[in-house]
């Protein structure tokens, strides 16, 4: 999973891990594995691979309460068993090596012996972490098995002599491996973006479009949607081996939708990247027929932590508590409003609000290009604190950068005694709260208004405010010049911000 794709992500809500292990435990597929590696002992005999014997799968399917007559549970016996091995529930000794006797006709086949693990107690007796470890490796097996071409793409790729021709398959570990954490990723970054689809599935083609499509690309070509409809079969196929260990919760593609297609899936049967666009304006029935998948919270915290291993800056709401104000103020101010306040809550809540207050104004200080945000997250932090705050707001009155927010969390509180600020002062928190508002959220189509509204009772403000001490006043006065409603104000605006570029040291 590459840092590169998605260097700094929103922050993720996580269960606790008390539950996200609850979870784990009652994923199938991982309870399945548990099931057999109690079932263990003596007489279970593995292969070279450390495989359960082909005559043991009955036994095994029968421990885990599947048909021993139906075809798949043998598949699922033996999966079941490979992690139950990869996750250490269970410890197998291969057969020794006879030197390849085993293999002359007639000679006895040699098998390896099989045990309880070490870490099969850790399910009854470990701490939720240790249940999320052993999930997590469980997860990286059945990843693995996901980026495996299917049974029927392999049989097609024997040559004569029953060998699998890889470049008749043409399939690459590592490519496969890689598209997968892709999709993943992607699935990740769409559940947890603010104004994305956390609080529904995401459909199939979407997903598919957002491997495959460029993202400078207009309309889609007919071999984009073909690579598309690929890309669907390929998810559709590995969702449904994701799903049994708890990843994610998958609606698969739907069967009778496949059969009515004349060969893959294309944009003119819907399937396709031409029908990602309209997925608003279909019903929404029609829109699941492509196949509809959603992380779960279990999910949520495997793909984070696989992203973090892999150096991906990937953080959760909470983590911050401990922090001090510097660290909280300086991380939040890359996130959205909503999800820095969450951060704030929680870094709030285990403090006393005099001190919490004394530390975020300290914090908030700063002449450098991420001052004025961090002081609109103080401001954000601030609003819900009570009385016992004022005392530490009304200390930094005189304060050229905190003495305006200060003024204006007091007035909001009705307090009748606040001093007048000077004119520089509220030039100084003019250019401030801008900059604030373009580093948080850019060119916004409420920003005219805020501007218009922050210059309106100041007459001659073009004339005074270019002269602002701040390391933002051209930026911001640019700014102004390209959005302010007014047109007379934005020549002004520009006309200043020349003359603030112009004092500017070089």
């Amino acid at each position: 999973m590459s840092a590169d794709s998605h260097p700094t992500l929103p922050p993720v809500r996580l269960h606790s891990d008390a539950e996200l292990a609850r979870d784990a435990l009652g994923a199938p597929l991982f309870a399945r594995a548990v099931r057999l590696a109690r079932w263990a002992g003596p007489g279970t005999r593995v292969g070279v691979g450390g495989e359960l014997a082909a005559d043991q799968l009955p036994e095994a399917a029968a421990v885990l309460g599947l048909d021993a007559d139906d075809a798949d549970s043998a598949g699922y016996a033996s999966q079941a068993w490979r992690v139950a091995v990869d996750t250490g529930l269970v410890d197998v000794t291969e057969p020794e090596d006879d030197g390849g006797e085993s293999g002359a006709e007639g000679a006895e086949e040699r098998f390896g012996t099989a045990a309880p693990g070490e870490d099969l107690a850790l399910v009854t007796s470990g701490a939720p972490g240790d249940v999320l470890d052993l999930w997590l490796a469980a997860l990286d097996t059945v990843l693995a098995d996901a980026a495996v071409p299917d049974l029927d793409d392999l049989v097609d790729a024997l040559d004569a002599g029953g060998e699998i021709d890889f470049d008749r398959l043409d399939w690459n570990p590592g490519r496969e491996a890689d598209f997968l954490d892709g999709v993943l990723a992607n699935l990740y970054l769409l559940t947890v973006t603010e104004g994305g689809a956390a609080d529904g599935p995401i459909p199939l083609p979407v997903l598919a479009a957002s491997m495959v499509v460029p993202d400078d690309m207009g309309e889609p070509t007919d071999a984009v949607l073909e690579q598309v409809s690929d890309a669907m079969m390929r998810l559709d196929d590995q969702f449904r081996q994701l799903e049994p260990i708890g990843l994610v919760q998958f609606r698969p593609v739907d069967e009778e939708l496949m059969a009515e297609a004349d060969g893959p899936l294309d944009a003119e049967t819907g399937g396709g990247a031409g029908s990602t666009g309209g997925a608003g304006e279909a019903d929404d029935e029609d829109v699941s027929r492509y196949g509809m998948v959603r992380l779960t919270p279990l999910g949520l915290y495997g793909i984070r932590a696989r992203m973090l291993e892999a150096g991906v800056d990937a953080p959760a709401v909470g983590e911050l508590a401990e922090k001090g104000a510097d660290v909280l103020l300086d991380a939040v101010s890359l996130y959205s409003e909503n999800a820095a306040q969450a951060e704030i809550e929680q870094w709030l809540a285990g403090r006393e609000q005099p001190a919490a207050a004394a530390e975020l104004l300290a914090a908030a200080r700063g002449d450098d290009e991420g001052g004025p945000l961090r002081r609109l997250r103080c401001q954000q932090a601030l609003a819900p604190a009570g009385p016992e705050a004022e005392p530490a707001v009304r200390s930094v009155l005189d304060d050229p950068e905190l003495g305006g927010l200060a003024r204006v969390w007091l007035a909001e509180r009705g307090v009748s005694d606040v001093p007048a600020p000077d004119p520089e002062m509220v030039f100084w928190l003019t250019v401030d709260t801008i900059a604030a508002q373009l580093a948080a959220d850019g060119e916004t189509e409420e920003l005219p208004l805020l501007m218009e509204t922050l210059t309106a009772h100041h007459a001659g403000f073009f004339e005074q405010v270019w002269r602002v001490e701040h390391p933002s006043t051209a930026d911001v006065l640019e700014a102004m010049g390209r959005l302010h409603p007014d047109r007379k104000a934005a020549k002004e605006a520009r006309k200043a911000a020349f003359k603030a570029r112009s004092r500017r040291p070089a």
